[in-house]
């Protein structure tokens, strides 16, 4: 299995990760346990299942931990819909194409296990 610091997808998801931070600073204060703390999480969870697949030393387990991510990704897809309706932000587009381009590169690499 190749080193998780050196998957593109790993990386472009903590990325991502900082991007969610920096968000999430601007949303009101009562949504500190909300929406907050969810998106936070969740975006946090998409590049820690990377590694920890890759560290279970089976591809079956690998695979396992990349679905999980991806189930993050969709959790994350939706809070960010809801944020956006609630008018926290307006530009949800980039950060919706960027979350489908990580999703995309994370079906790759499950099927290339």
């Amino acid at each position: 299995m190749k080193a998780h610091h050196k998957l593109n997808v790993w990386q472009r998801a903590i990325d991502f990760v900082t991007g969610i931070y920096k968000l999430t600073e601007n949303f009101p204060k009562e949504e500190i346990y909300g929406l907050t703390s969810q998106m936070r999480r969740a975006a946090v969870s998409i590049p820690s299942n990377i590694p920890e697949g890759a560290a279970r030393g089976s591809k079956a387990e690998f695979r396992k931990f990349l679905a999980i991510a991806q189930g993050s990704i969709s959790e994350l897809e939706t809070q960010i819909l809801i944020s956006s309706k609630l008018g926290f932000y307006t530009a949800h587009e980039s950060f919706l194409s960027e979350l489908d381009e990580i999703s995309r590169m994370i079906v790759g690499l499950r099927k290339s296990i």
